[in-house]
């Protein structure tokens, strides 16, 4: 991410969380006042994106960028299956790391 890309990205966040309308004039008066050069496209590029699309939508779905496809491998029925079976206790075991803690153990910060 360019520094362009990220001055752009929290201008817009400061520009929703204050209700102001984000326009690229007004993204550049928050770089501009936060001493911050970036290229001329940057404002515009964001101010067109916040447009089309809701701030607030932007930020709740931020890891669903698409669907990423992951194919198994060639194998034919029992590949698959080999293939889900490695990944169920994979995630059996970052589930088991979770349960321990220092509360499991009768120990406490305070203690």
């Amino acid at each position: 991410m360019s520094i362009g890309e990220l001055a752009c990205t929290y201008a817009s966040l400061v520009l929703h969380d204050d209700g102001i309308a984000i326009t690229a004039e007004k993204i550049s008066e928050l770089l501009k006042a936060s001493n911050l050069t970036v290229e001329s496209y940057w404002p515009s590029l964001f101010a067109k994106l916040c447009e089309k699309r809701s701030v607030e939508d932007l930020i709740v779905n931020i890891g669903s960028g698409g669907a990423v496809a992951v194919s198994a491998p060639t194998g034919g029925a029992s590949g698959g299956a080999a293939a889900a079976a490695e990944a169920a206790p994979a995630a059996e075991a970052k589930v088991e790391e979770k349960e321990e803690s220092d509360e499991d153990m009768g120990m406490g910060l305070f203690d």
